[in-house]
């Protein structure tokens, strides 16, 4: 007789498990409040879409989507190996950054094992270590504008700590480790350790900020590493879900036995290969970036609430309250953000930087909840 009280239920990790949750669509908010024209400043996307030289191949290779893609990447994998300088054996691809962050900790931790991280880093992280049913160890970030201490992280590596994650630029805070820092932290990681370093927003920075370092600088030393670029950020291809890291030799071999095959579609391959090229794209991304995080930054200090400077494209706000109620009353009138209350700053919200027009329409709404009292304390005058 079978026994009706037992019930199929999820590993335990799983049962736990907090989902990454996404920015909301624009559809969504749209048919919620009955709004035409939304803007989503939630998700850091480019604001100025795809790179056309990517549209244009994208489109062309939609004809052969009865094929199945190369498994392999070859030709992407040869491309970014030109541009970059890193042999194609060390590159591997995922569907977007997140897939390759839960290839790297499927491939390295077991349960009990430690992840790594400095407070308040991409949530993923966190998502990736806790269904592979390992341990998350943030680390606090006592410094002027969250940057991560990285002496502290290096004190609290044990035996059982697997990965090191870094993001730089981090997401959500916009703050950065300088080159000096890299290289102390680098000579001093063990070699039972992984770092992976999340550089989705790369191209905002380098070249930009004269000390932000290059993570493929360390990577010819041999240690075990991961080093995160995307194409969803500077070259606009998030739906296309394409990206793209550089490993350590024996990392990369192992990532790609995890790696699922076909991972990455045709049309993405097609299209990011063409982004590479497409140099201009990347220069107008940067230069409006640039210009409008500062015209932002100013804009909401008159305003009295707290951006944290940002060296990637968004800003990370303090409010005077906590930001949840808010967030609604940004949605009703057009403008989609982020709460940051899952990150641990109940208090803020991110900020993508957008166009010019969309950035002040965020600015509007602000002005019109700051009018209805919302942004003050019960109590204050603020």
């Amino acid at each position: 007789m079978k026994d009706t009280t037992v019930r199929l239920t999820p590993r335990p990790c799983i049962q736990t498990l907090a989902p990454y949750v996404p920015g909301r669509p624009i559809e969504e908010v749209e048919a919620e409040y009955g709004l035409r024209g939304a803007v989503k400043l939630a998700s850091n996307e480019n604001p100025l879409g795809p790179s056309p030289k990517a549209l244009e191949a994208a489109m062309r290779a939609l004809p052969e989507v009865n094929r199945y893609p190369d498994g392999s990447g070859t030709l992407l994998k040869r491309a970014l190996s030109a541009r970059y300088g890193v042999p194609e054996r060390q590159i591997v691809l995922g569907a977007g950054g997140s897939e390759l962050i839960d290839i790297a900790v499927r491939t390295y931790v077991e349960p009990g094992d430690e992840v790594l991280v400095p407070q308040g880093i991409f949530r993923m992280f966190p998502v990736a270590t806790h269904r592979a049913g390992g341990t998350l160890i943030e680390v606090p970030s006592p410094f002027a504008g969250l940057k991560p201490d990285l002496p502290a992280l290096l004190r609290r590596i044990g035996d059982d700590t697997k990965i090191v994650a870094l993001a730089n630029p981090n997401n959500p805070t916009g703050s950065y480790v300088t080159r000096d820092e890299l290289e102390e932290f680098f000579g001093e990681v063990p070699p039972h350790v992984l770092v992976f370093l999340d550089e989705a927003y790369f191209e905002f920075a380098d070249e930009v900020v004269p000390d932000y370092p290059n993570g493929l600088t360390f990577l010819p030393r041999g240690i075990p590493m991961v080093v995160l670029r995307t194409f969803s950020k500077i070259v606009g291809l998030a739906g296309l879900r394409i990206g793209y890291g550089f490993a350590s030799e024996d990392v990369a071999g192992a990532l790609e036995k995890v790696r699922e095959p076909f991972n990455t579609t045709s049309v993405a391959q097609a299209a990011a290969i063409a982004s590479l090229s497409d140099d201009e794209h990347r220069r107008k991304t940067r230069a409006l970036v640039v210009e409008e995080r500062a015209f932002l930054f100013r804009e909401l200090l008159q305003r009295g609430l707290d951006p944290w400077p940002s060296v990637a494209n968004f800003l990370l706000v303090e409010t005077p309250v906590p930001f949840a109620p808010l967030e609604p009353e940004f949605a009703r009138r057009g403008v989609i953000l982020r709460p940051m209350g899952g990150w641990g700053f109940p208090r803020a919200f991110r900020v993508s930087v957008g166009t010019h027009a969309e950035n002040v329409r965020f600015l509007a709404a602000a002005d019109e909840i700051r009018a209805a009292g919302l942004f003050r304390p019960e109590g204050g005058s603020r």
